[in-house]
């Protein structure tokens, strides 16, 4: 999990420096065509020859173009937003993961888990401050991620019954590719060496961040292994500080406070029904 944590926080740091000279769009082409290296490790060698066979084919690429738009959603946050605001605030996901379950699954929610969402939205108020001058509306985008996240981890519980990880993550993937590669036909910038290494790095740390990260969840417990998740904030916190010499907002730590608070209590209720919850960030 801190592997998956530092990772995924290379990749947020890397994506903000590049958007202020290259297109969101290439970005998430990159983080699609690259994050396929480390995925072939874990795939059998059995499986090569039928990679693609699914008899939920549909799930899948639902699955996929929602954490696409998903990712495109928290690539803007973390361009247009203070890194550690727009990371805080996708903390949120879970949160909105219960409530797609509730809906769509028919997951029956108790006093408990009702008082953690309404924690956490409470934490994403404060952050998001509506109705103050401090207010931005580029803040709907790590939100907008949140929600998408709701809904991708309604399709990963019905795809994780049958299908295996690296097949979830190969058509999301491939989805990044599809729709980064007809963005860049409207809007495309061809990167220096020293650019190039660092949208690569963008796709090798991505992808590995989420191979960890499900390693994470399936060989250690949800209750050892999710305070790890929230080194992230530290990470995004200290590269905002020394590298965009960007001062958190004292309100992002409240907010911060509130929405992990919410995620525990929303986890330590699935680890009592014995349930694998999903709390993955694009997986």
């Amino acid at each position: 999990m801190a592997i998956s944590a530092m990772s995924f926080s290379i990749m947020d740091i890397l994506v903000k420096i590049m958007s202020e000279s290259y297109p969101t769009g290439e970005l998430v082409f990159f983080r699609g065509f690259f994050g396929l290296i480390p995925i072939f490790f874990i795939i059998p060698k059995d499986r090569y020859k039928n990679l693609f066979q699914t008899t939920k084919l549909k799930l899948h690429l639902s699955r996929a173009f929602a954490g696409t738009f998903g990712m495109i959603c928290i690539f803007l946050g973390v361009k247009f937003l203070p890194i550690a605001e727009a990371i805080t605030i996708t903390f949120a996901a879970p949160i909105f993961a219960t409530i797609f379950s509730m809906i769509f699954l028919g997951e029956e929610v108790k006093i408990f888990r009702w008082i953690a969402i309404v924690v956490g939205l409470s934490g994403v108020l404060i952050i998001l401050k509506p109705g103050t001058e401090l207010f931005t509306i580029y803040s709907i985008f790590p939100l907008m991620f949140c929600i998408f996240f709701g809904i991708i981890a309604v399709l990963i519980k019905q795809l994780s019954k049958t299908e295996p990880d690296y097949l979830i993550i190969i058509y999301f993937t491939l989805s990044l590719i599809f729709c980064g590669s007809i963005s860049m036909f409207f809007d495309f910038k061809l990167p220096n060496m020293q650019d190039f290494l660092f949208l690569v790095l963008i796709g090798i740390f991505g992808s590995t961040g989420n191979i960890f990260l499900t390693m994470s969840l399936r060989k250690g417990s949800v209750s050892t292994v999710t305070p790890i998740k929230y080194l992230s904030l530290v990470f995004a916190t200290t590269a905002g500080i020394f590298i965009f010499h960007e001062i958190p907002h004292l309100t992002t730590f409240i907010g911060a406070s509130l929405i992990i608070l919410s995620s525990f209590i929303i986890f330590r209720r699935e680890q009592i029904k014995k349930v694998n919850p999903v709390v993955t960030r694009q997986v």
